[in-house]
């Protein structure tokens, strides 16, 4: 049986560790503990905290890869270039 949807912080942080490793929130609720269709259910709650810590973690880790393909951008790697590229087109995009 699965326990109810309150995340102490420390569950919390190993929710956003866990999306930082691109984890699947079908395993991510097997680790904790819950079902997988009630975890999605409150990641798709703006505001929720279990919303924000696994936005958070895949956001976090995102920014990190970008980092690195900046820098793999400016030695002139092809695919790096048209990743950065499209990246700012999305980011135009968004504003």
């Amino acid at each position: 049986m699965c326990r109810s949807m309150t995340f102490t912080e420390e569950e919390l942080k190993q929710i956003e560790q866990m999306a930082s490793l691109y984890m699947s929130i079908s395993d991510i609720a097997t680790i904790m503990g819950v079902w997988p269709e009630e975890l999605r259910r409150q990641i798709k709650i703006k505001g929720n905290p279990v919303a924000i810590a696994y936005n958070k973690g895949k956001t976090m880790r995102k920014l990190e890869l970008r980092k690195q393909e900046i820098q793999l951008a400016q030695v002139g790697s092809p695919l790096a270039l048209e990743n950065a590229r499209q990246a700012l087109i999305d980011m135009e995009e968004d504003e």
